[in-house]
């Protein structure tokens, strides 16, 4: 069955309340965030909806808002809309000029809720062994504020040979499941695990009304996008980060 076509600009919006920001504030309906510097979508403007304002007034608020905060004004812009081209107009510029578009993907809870072939366990709050997989290295520690923040989130992981070997997260948006924080450790990746995880989420979901679920990754990750694409996930939308500098 094809996927029903999706409200791009709603589901923008939606993919920001999946796992807001730790500190949030507003120039009309722009979200502005910041999370002391950690991951591009917890630190910049989400230009959706009015502004209420001329576009040039509207991002002298936003540059000064992070300039308060000492990170550099970011924006997060959908590649083709109005107001990308806006903020180019006024002089924004692309961020990462040299990483690929990430992809916004969607699909049907029923396209992935398919029992796993591996036990997933799905908390509703992380441990040390979840963190610990979830990030090469020291976590940051605007981490747990963020990943921890959305009004409803799980956790999933999936244990091996005695250790937590992949992980997920998801949030529940009106009937939104948004799946991010996907890792599986290097030795035990190419098994299915990272499906399993997905599958987990999508369990947990559709007994709290889930119909949809969402998910982003950058388009040059091609084993992730390979297996997204397997669960029937399709591209909504691409998105960047301009800013002013």
């Amino acid at each position: 069955m094809p996927l029903r076509p999706v409200d791009v600009e709603q589901l923008f919006l939606t993919t920001a309340l999946g796992r807001p920001a730790v500190e949030t504030s507003y120039v009309g309906q722009w979200l502005l965030r910041a999370s002391d510097g950690w991951t591009g979508r917890a630190n910049s403007l989400l230009p959706a909806g009015d502004p209420e304002m001329p576009v040039s007034e509207a991002v002298k608020r936003a540059e000064a808002f992070y300039t308060e905060r000492g990170l550099p004004p970011l924006a997060m812009v959908r590649l083709g809309s109005p107001v990308a081209q806006e903020l180019g107009q006024v002089g924004w510029v692309d961020a990462r000029p040299e990483q690929a578009d990430v992809q916004v993907m969607h699909t049907t809870l029923d396209l992935v809720n398919a029992a796993p072939d591996y036990e997933v366990t799905v908390s509703d709050k992380p441990d040390a062994a979840w963190y610990e997989a979830a990030f090469e290295g020291p976590v940051p520690a605007a981490a747990p504020a963020v990943m921890e923040g959305a009004p409803k989130a799980a956790f999933a992981s999936v244990e091996l040979d005695g250790d937590v070997v992949a992980v997920g997260r998801g949030s529940m948006t009106g009937h939104w499941l948004g799946v991010d924080a996907v890792r599986v450790l290097p030795e035990y990746r190419r098994r299915g695990l990272a499906t399993a995880v997905l599958q987990g989420l999508a369990r947990w979901s559709g007994q709290l009304g889930g119909r949809r679920s969402y998910l982003e990754v950058v388009e040059d990750n091609k084993p992730a996008m390979t297996t997204y694409i397997n669960l029937g996930y399709a591209t909504a939308y691409r998105y960047r980060y301009l800013t002013n500098q």
